[in-house]
């Protein structure tokens, strides 16, 4: 192992050394879970002491977050990708392979779709003030982009009333739609068809259909085109 005082390990460039702290974090987040991810362990596995650890982050909330950020960054160009596979003209297409690529990326990637969206660390928090408030909601704007589209071509039919409790929560959401003036009504689609679609991704991605099915995707597939129905782009 590289000793604590290597010239290799005190000088290397800021950007370089943040880079690999983020990626041992990972890596001891998929071999052992999160109560793996201490500064103390990372330090240990890069070859440096805790103290110079905390040149870099101030603690542990600061690491998560950056670890945090780092993922639902990888999670929202993943989903770009997969959209952009499919021609801008049919959001309905685009949709489907993105809820597709976000049932594969948890399916494939357990621990960080955990730390995501389980929320079993505090430090991994997305409220506003927390840095990875932002990238997580780069992520979900690649989802809720394309409602906004399916939305415009008038197929979605939403309830005709919901009462006061729901306002508020749903203006929320609405202030991250950059001008775009979609009915309260639309939103709560919007919430209630992305509910599904995570309980779907979730369910099958922490093992809790394990004892009735060897394989989801069927139930996969016909939840996403009930929810692409929801949307008014059956065929998608």
């Amino acid at each position: 192992m590289t000793s604590p005082a290597s010239p290799r390990r005190r000088h290397r460039p800021r950007e370089h050394a943040l880079d690999e702290i983020q990626r041992t974090a990972r890596q001891l987040l998929v071999e052992q879970g999160t109560a793996a991810v201490t500064l103390r362990a990372i330090a240990r596995q890069m070859g440096m002491t805790a103290p110079g650890l905390y040149r870099y982050y101030a603690s542990h909330h600061e690491l998560i977050q950056a670890l945090t950020s780092r993922l639902y960054d990888e999670l929202a160009t993943t989903l770009a990708t997969a959209r952009d596979e499919h021609p801008a003209s049919e959001p309905g297409q685009r949709m489907r392979a993105v809820c597709r690529e976000l049932r594969h990326w948890a399916l494939m990637h357990p621990r960080e779709f955990g730390l995501l969206f389980a929320k079993p660390l505090t430090d991994a928090d997305t409220a506003p003030g927390n840095a990875s408030h932002d990238p997580g909601w780069r992520f979900g704007g690649v989802i809720l982009e394309l409602m906004v589209q399916l939305w415009h071509r008038g197929g979605i039919r939403p309830p005709a009333n919901l009462d006061g409790e729901w306002i508020a929560q749903l203006e929320e959401v609405r202030e991250h739609l950059e001008g775009e003036d979609v009915p309260l009504e639309v939103i709560y689609v919007f919430v209630a068809c992305w509910a599904r679609l995570f309980g779907a991704v979730a369910v099958e991605a922490f093992g809790h259909l394990n004892f009735a099915l060897t394989n989801p995707e069927p139930l996969f597939e016909h939840t996403l085109q009930d929810i692409l129905t929801d949307l008014g782009d059956p065929t998608g």
